[in-house]
């Protein structure tokens, strides 16, 4: 363990640039938290924190200069290595009728992603299972996330949406990262930092830094305790999958269906959703053409059409596969939930629908339900 000063941000940052990364971290943009380029730690949120509800979000001032003191904007990760929009291939057909195709490939150079909460850690691994750790690989996202460098910052306050603890997939980053970073107040400004790869260790040097005390590792301990027991969520997962499989038809799909707008804002700000179309369109000449890459979300009719018509015509069967798909069939096709407790579903959803609280209705009622059958026998 090694101790950081507050002064040294800046370093870090230029030492990752001279290394040919491309920063991309917090900052503030359109009134939330945003990760986008960064060309100065200036640009970090310092003093500022987020206050987050069902279908609330705004920011608010700091008065400890943390810089790191805020949970999460709508953006992630995702928007970087899986983009919304990609231009997979353009076509021309030439003057002596020859057509050409020309594939678009990502130029940019390697990412270095600092501020990596572990919800969002958890996020980049289960969108690499689903991109690159299968038989079929995902060119462009490989390229993405191929060298790319994480600067991970553990949570010292959760959000009132945040449930990571219930999914193990925080407040604390276990792995995944080349650093991984603890903001300090108590006695001075400082980050106690954790090397997880030789990259890293290498960066870090350059920076410098100084051996972590017992007191800074102790503080470290500390602020991660305290976060895991304020989260604002819970979600009991023992059992889930079985629970969704046998109550597909729960009266309870009905009633969040009533609320639902089917405007796909859980879907766009997840950072494991991965739906996307693939659009072809060709110029009125008829000499040009593009095949582009977009996000789509199984809440759109069209998402799941097919000859003669959409499968999941109704609001409630959208609802129920987005999240019998995330918290259930997502276990079968990739071993693990899709769901990474980030809380964002909750804070953007226009009319605050809880994944936790709708997935404890339906446990809820699923005991009551087996408490009545073994009562009859």
């Amino acid at each position: 363990m090694r101790v950081l000063e507050r002064k040294s941000l800046s370093p870090l940052l230029e030492a990752l640039r001279r290394r040919g990364y491309e920063v991309i971290g917090p900052t503030v943009r359109d009134g939330a938290i945003s990760y986008e380029p960064l060309s100065s730690a200036d640009q970090l949120p310092v003093g500022v924190t987020d206050e987050q509800e069902g279908g609330t979000y705004r920011l608010a001032e700091r008065d400890d200069g943390a810089v790191f003191g805020f949970n999460n904007g709508a953006n992630s990760w995702k928007n970087h290595l899986f983009p919304p929009e990609l231009s997979l291939w353009k076509g021309r057909r030439d003057e002596d009728g020859e057509i050409r195709f020309t594939e678009q490939e990502h130029r940019g150079g390697p990412y270095a992603f600092v501020g990596v909460r572990s919800c969002d850690l958890a996020a980049i691994s289960i969108q690499d299972r689903v991109f690159i750790g299968d038989a079929y690989v995902n060119g462009d996202y490989e390229s993405r996330r191929r060298d790319a460098f994480i600067v991970a910052v553990n949570c010292a306050e959760a959000g009132n949406t945040c449930f990571c603890a219930s999914m193990d997939t925080g407040p604390r980053a276990g792995d995944g990262f080349d650093l991984a970073l603890t903001e300090l107040l108590d006695g001075g400004h400082r980050f106690l930092v954790e090397v997880g790869s030789e990259r890293g260790e290498e960066v870090l040097a350059e920076v410098g830094s100084s051996p972590a005390e017992p007191r800074d590792v102790a503080a470290a301990d500390a602020v991660s305790e305290d976060c895991a027991s304020q989260m604002g969520r819970e979600l009991e997962t023992d059992g889930i999958k079985e629970l969704l499989y046998r109550n597909v038809e729960h009266p309870r799909w009905d009633e969040v269906s009533e609320r639902c707008l089917s405007c796909g804002n859980c879907t766009l700000v997840c950072p494991t959703c991965f739906c996307h179309s693939i659009d072809d369109a060709t110029d009125l000449a008829g000499t040009e053409s593009e095949r582009v890459r977009r996000w789509d979300s199984c809440f759109g009719l069209e998402h799941s059409y097919v000859h003669g018509g959409s499968v999941r015509q109704s609001g409630k069967a959208r609802y129920r596969q987005w999240m019998t798909h995330k918290l259930a069939t997502w276990i079968d096709q990739f071993g693990s939930s899709g769901c990474v407790g980030c809380g964002r579903c909750i804070t953007w959803c226009p009319v605050a629908i809880d994944i936790t609280e709708e997935a404890a209705v339906i446990r809820a009622t699923d005991r009551i339900e087996a408490v009545g059958i073994n009562a009859d026998d």
